[in-house]
């Protein structure tokens, strides 16, 4: 089921995709088209332009002619003028008219040649600006058309490229598709199986109840019948009874103490990082103790932190010693866990540890508020930062008191009454919590401080880092005050629950009452282990379920059967009594035969008689009473009394009744043939009723299929739902725990990046002492030997 919806999950996906595909397709269909039609509207533009460039090349072309046209008139105005001249020198002595005449005539000539220069002139500069215009036009078209052509290659490309992709995914999907169908079959006989499994697992259930009912009633009436005394109605006396051992109890004590020691090693390398970052914080800031000397009480207090380990070590060698002493062999109880007192007692001295070192923390952040650079906002943090150092301190205070009072048990039995235990762990899962809330406080206030201080103009790179380390193990101390709170609060109900205790007592357990209970569970498994005996050999499993399908195909056929048999036997029953009132008919039928044959042998000798010639009375009367007899009659009188004639006997009697008897061939056919027809039906009947029989039992065997059938459906789409609800849940649990993973990575990453930033530059400071060691000593014996010299 989960192969099934990561199945869906993809198809899901890959139909997302493929629609997103699907639109940008469209999109880029309408750029490609957009451009396209740019591209024709450019390429009119361009023939108009082509066709504009052609009529200014035939205007200029018409204009050149008819410059030159004008060149050639002015130069033969300039021949005629020169003419003139030339005629007016030599006729200098014929008058003032004539010159003048040619004066006028030639200043007219000025001013038309002077006008038509002009007008040349004036032409010229414009055809040159049309052409330049025309070749900046045309360049500019040029580019957008090569620029369009690129975009309508690229789009192209673009196309292509998308529809192979979707021919890609459509295949894809397609036979994504195929797959799911087969593994949807596959599944739906999976599910055929597992109802057949379900039905066997309800009968099997079944009988269980049944074989425990039965089981109950017996050891009720054994108990009531064989056990003079119950102790287990008074607690005093079962305060004496030993607790049998809980196994389960301690499996899940020692996988909740191999939790709690992950916990509680991380929170111990989290203050361990976290203790050693504030010492070399004090040496840096507010004074560098490289440069000059630290106040006295900075001193101390990084005299004091640098003894951390001391107290924060013992708390993970003290509780991995208490995993330790839960074992499966052992009873792990608030009377029995010695080594919880250890633990108690290094936390206690941890505890101590804190209350010492706050008063210097408090005057060290004062400090840090008397520097010169310090801003107001700064000392709100640091302020701040004060509140959330008590917080903390006060906090484990508490986690001490409430540690101190579960570690009692142990050293005294009578020290806590078994009530005041669950309030006891409410109130440590509330301290815990409270304790996250304020770490997580003090880290939001320190990063606050950290980016206000990076604004500072006298801030050194070695504060930045120590800074960032410092910040780093507050992170991860938040995280594993987290995750211890949620831990605990999680498992509040196994901590809370009393695991071994007499039945039926809530009395604590007595330490020699664990011993007891072990040395009987050492002596039970002796016992089982002396009458273990070697397994016969079993069914194999394809057997097994050849077996079982079997049994279960005999089941619903039984079933069946079970039906036929009942509508047979009322079949039977209903034919029985046809059969006895067919029965009771025949013989009625035979009374009747034999009663008519009297009468007919009756008759016949009647008419024997009268035919014979009886007594004159019976003559008389026959002859009055009868007609005269024919000639058929006279024929059958005359035959013998014997013989049998073929034809009809007409007879009448005294009462005057008229019979006819039918001669022996014609009896025979007709019962030969009533015989055929009788047997025919009855042949018929007997086929009919077996198809019937048949037909009725298919259907019931066919309804109990479709029963059992529809029964295996409800169970497994029941199934199906829980186990797409349990996909579901562990998909959420696998996407938080990736989360988690990340999360730690990146912190884990940034405490290596910000350790190796920290070494880096301590190996510069190491690097630097060592040069002034070096120039001391260099100094130092140049100094020896100028005070030899003297």
């Amino acid at each position: 089921m989960a192969n099934v919806t990561d199945l869906q999950t993809k198809y899901s996906k890959l139909a997302q995709e493929y629609s997103k595909l699907r639109a940008q397709n469209q999109v880029l269909k309408k750029a490609v088209v957009d451009e396209q039609a740019n591209s024709t509207t450019l390429k009119e533009q361009l023939k108009q332009r082509d066709q504009s460039l052609r009529r200014q090349e035939q205007e200029m072309d018409s204009l050149s002619f008819r410059n030159q046209q004008l060149a050639k008139r002015v130069e033969l105005l300039q021949e005629e003028l020169v003419a003139s001249e030339t005629k007016g020198k030599k006729g200098k002595s014929k008058g003032d008219s004539p010159s003048q005449h040619g004066l006028q005539t030639q200043s007219v000539f000025d001013e038309d040649l002077q006008k038509k220069i002009e007008e040349n002139e004036r032409l010229h500069i414009q055809f040159y600006e049309a052409d330049e215009q025309h070749r900046k036009r045309e360049a500019e078209l040029k580019a957008r058309l090569e620029e369009l052509e690129k975009n309508a290659e690229q789009h192209q490309t673009a196309v292509d490229g998308l529809a192979k992709k979707y021919v890609e995914t459509i295949e894809r999907l397609q036979g994504d598709k195929a797959r799911l169908e087969v593994k949807a079959q596959s599944l739906e006989m999976e599910a055929k199986e597992c109802r057949v499994r379900s039905e066997e697992c309800q009968q099997q259930l079944r009988r269980c109840q049944t074989e425990l009912r039965t089981q109950m009633k017996q050891s009720s009436s054994v108990i009531q019948e064989k056990v003079p005394f119950n102790d287990t109605k008074f607690s005093d006396y079962n305060s004496l009874n030993v607790p049998a051992h809980n196994r389960r109890h301690q499996l899940k004590a020692r996988d909740v103490a191999s939790q709690a020691l992950s916990f509680i090693q991380d929170l111990v390398a989290a203050l361990l990082n976290f203790h050693s970052y504030t010492e070399q914080r004090i040496h840096i800031y507010p004074l560098d103790s490289s440069i000059e000397p630290i106040s006295p009480l900075n001193q101390k207090f990084s005299q004091y932190l640098h003894e951390n380990a001391v107290y924060v070590r013992p708390l993970e060698d003290s509780f991995v010693q208490l995993y330790q002493s839960i074992t499966e062999d052992t009873v792990t109880a608030l009377e029995t866990v010695v080594k919880l007192r250890d633990f108690a007692s290094n936390f206690s001295s941890y505890t101590h540890f804190l209350q010492k070192i706050l008063p210097y923390q408090l005057k060290s952040l004062e400090e840090e508020c008397e520097a010169p650079l310090c801003t107001a906002a700064l000392t709100a943090k640091n302020q701040e930062l004060q509140s959330d150092v008590k917080k903390v301190t006060s906090v484990f205070e508490k986690l001490q008191n409430y540690i101190n009072l579960l570690a009692l048990p142990c050293v005294r039995q009578d020290a806590m009454p078994q009530t005041s235990v669950a309030a006891v762990f409410t109130q440590l899962a509330a301290c815990l919590h409270s304790l996250h809330d304020s770490v997580k406080e003090m880290s939001k206030h320190y990063n606050q401080k950290a980016s206000m201080e990076q604004e500072l103009p006298t801030v050194t790179q070695k504060l930045c880092t120590t800074t960032e380390c410092l910040l780093g193990s507050l992170c991860s101390l938040t995280s594993s005050t987290g995750k211890i709170a949620t831990f605990f609060s999680n498992n509040l109900d196994f901590f809370t629950s009393s695991g071994y205790s007499p039945r039926g007592s809530t009395v604590t357990l007595n330490p020699l009452q664990a011993e007891s209970m072990l040395a009987n569970k050492k002596r039970a498994a002796a016992f089982i282990h002396a009458l273990k005996r070697p397994r016969a050999p079993s069914v194999p499993y394809s057997e097994a379920l050849s077996n079982r399908r079997v049994l279960t195909s005999s089941t619903e056929s039984r079933e069946g059967l079970t039906q036929q048999v009942q509508q047979s036997l009322e079949k039977i029953a209903r034919l029985e009594q046809e059969k006895e009132h067919w029965l009771l008919e025949a013989q009625l039928g035979k009374v009747r035969l034999e009663k008519e044959n009297q009468r007919i042998a009756e008759l016949e000798a009647q008419l024997a008689a009268a035919a014979l010639g009886g007594s004159p009375d019976s003559q008389r009367a026959a002859a009055a009473g009868a007609p005269p007899p024919n000639h058929e009659e006279a024929e059958a009188e005359q035959s013998p009394a014997g013989q049998q004639t073929p034809t009809t006997a007409l007879c009448t009697s005294l009462v005057g009744m008229l019979c006819t008897t039918p001669s022996v061939d014609h009896v025979g056919d007709e019962e030969s043939r009533e015989q055929l027809i009788k047997s025919h039906y009855m042949c018929r009947v007997g086929e009919l009723t077996t198809q019937l029989q048949i037909s009725d039992s298919k259907a019931v065997h066919f309804h109990s299929e479709c029963r059992a059938l529809a029964k295996r459906l409800t169970i497994a789409e029941k199934a199906r739902e829980t186990l797409s609800e349990d996909v579901k849940l562990a998909n959420q649990k696998i996407t938080h725990l990736q989360d988690e993973l990340a999360t730690t990575k990146r912190s884990y990453e940034d405490q290596l990046s910000m350790m190796s930033d920290h070494l880096c530059s301590m190996n510069e400071t190491l690097s630097k002492q060592r040069e002034e060691i070096d120039t001391l000593k260099l100094g130092s014996k140049v100094n020896t030997k100028k005070n030899k010299s003297r």
